[in-house]
């Protein structure tokens, strides 16, 4: 493969914290230096991009991302969100098991990973269920799955309810060191809930989900942690009582770690407006309080990893009254542009939000991924972090169309991907001069 000098940039390394003016020089897939302040000197032959003091950092890493195929390729496919993906600054995303047929078998694994090196342009993890059929009631084989590639065990957009069940489920986890990612809400509690419960839900005459159905999930499967010593991640917390539960697992040294999505740190439930269906998640949109407490945690580094929780749904799903549509938002391509509010209003630094989508996720999965040093993998992105434009869901490259921020001012966007040395995506702007 040609080398490739990507000079004049802003180097951030989540992994180390360090940023400053350098450039890197890739090749054969993978960083073969980097150089602060002055750029080396390119091989003969190297290709050359400027990029013009832009930021340079690791692809972000999405530990949530729910993808059709195979059974629903309808709404998504692997080269659909690796499409999305690649454009939005991910070079590598963790697909949940939500699939028909379920990911629980060593074979559906393997199908998913020879598909996506068929199809797919960015790097694509399986996760595989946690209950075989995402029933809830027989565990799947977590070391027949884990050989297979699967990168951690979820049953996705449903909670493990049986308690007796998620113990055995942590306690094999523990065993093979494996990473239980939980969905934290208790389904008796949501019952026919669909947005945060209290005056706004009322107001709109909906039925509300209290922030407990998400909490006393989270209560007992921490109880349950301390009991076997498994590794868990909350895959996504939304309200101010479950960071306070997440800091007191963390404070008695349990090995708990959880995400947010990039919905729940930058939309609240007021969001829903006229009854927005877009809007309607899980979990839900919480009150402004509660999305003030999350934005805070991560900004202290409480929340471990930003997660799209990207759900593409069709129109016959989504066009329909609030109460009877669809939960589920796109995420993949606005998660870099969505989260960069948070930059810009001051409330999290940009090299603690982009290690929160790189370093981070990568330690949890343990992947090489993550950081700027030489030898690791050549996943980068170059974020223009000032770029303003208006987001129209038309142009969006998944093939569903549900983004919650169609039509919103964004500032902020990934203008040049790469995915081991190649570039994957550019935008019209960044020449590349051989």
């Amino acid at each position: 493969m040609t080398a490739l000098l990507l000079a004049n940039a802003r180097l951030l390394d989540p992994a180390t914290g360090r940023e400053s003016p350098g450039a890197v020089l890739v090749r054969d897939g993978r960083i073969a230096d980097v150089a602060q302040g002055a750029a080396p000197g390119a091989p003969e032959g190297a290709r050359t991009i400027d990029c013009d003091g832009l930021v340079l950092a690791p692809g972000l890493i999405d530990l949530r991302a729910f993808v059709g195929e195979p059974g629903a390729e309808h709404r998504e496919t692997l080269a659909s969100a690796s499409a999305a993906a690649a454009a939005g600054g991910v070079t590598t995303l963790v697909c949940m098991p939500d699939t028909n047929p379920v990911i629980d078998g060593p074979a559906i694994v393997d199908f998913v990973l020879r598909r996506a090196r068929d199809t797919a342009c960015v790097n694509v993890l399986p996760a595989a269920a946690v209950t075989k059929g995402l029933a809830g009631r027989e565990m799947t084989e977590f070391g027949l799955l884990q050989e297979a590639g699967a990168v951690a065990f979820t049953d996705g957009l449903k909670a493990v309810r049986n308690a007796q069940v998620m113990r055995r489920a942590l306690t094999y986890a523990r065993d093979f060191g494996a990473l239980i990612m939980q969905h934290v809400e208790e389904p008796d509690l949501v019952g026919e809930g669909v947005m945060n419960e209290g005056e706004f839900a009322s107001r709109l005459g909906l039925i509300g989900i209290p922030r407990e159905a998400e909490t006393v999930m989270l209560e007992r499967d921490i109880r349950l942690v301390r009991l076997t010593g498994a590794r868990y991640h909350a895959a996504m917390i939304s309200c101010a009582d479950s960071v306070e539960i997440i800091a007191r697992a963390k404070n008695d040294g349990l090995p708990v770690t959880c995400g947010v999505s990039v919905n729940n740190l930058v939309l609240n439930e007021g969001d829903i407006g006229h009854y927005r269906t877009f809007c309607r998640l899980s979990p839900p949109l919480r009150h402004e309080s509660d999305r003030q407490a999350v934005v805070k945690a991560l900004a202290d580094g409480l929340i471990d990893v930003v997660v799209s929780d990207h759900n593409p749904q069709d129109v016959e799903t989504k066009r329909l009254p609030f109460a009877e549509a669809a939960d589920g938002a796109l995420g993949i391509e606005t998660l870099l542009g969505a989260a960069m509010r948070l930059v810009h209003t001051g409330d999290v630094g940009l090299p603690r939000l982009i290690a929160a989508m790189t370093a981070a996720p990568a330690r949890l999965l343990g992947r090489e991924a993550g950081q700027l040093r030489a030898g690791a993998p050549a996943d980068l992105v170059l974020i223009d972090p000032d770029l303003p434009y208006l987001l129209d869901k038309r142009r969006l490259k998944s093939r569903s169309k549900n983004s919650p921020f169609d039509e919103a001012r964004l500032q902020g966007a990934a203008v040049l991907t790469l995915v081991g040395g190649e570039i994957v995506h550019r935008a019209p702007e960044i020449a590349v001069a051989a």
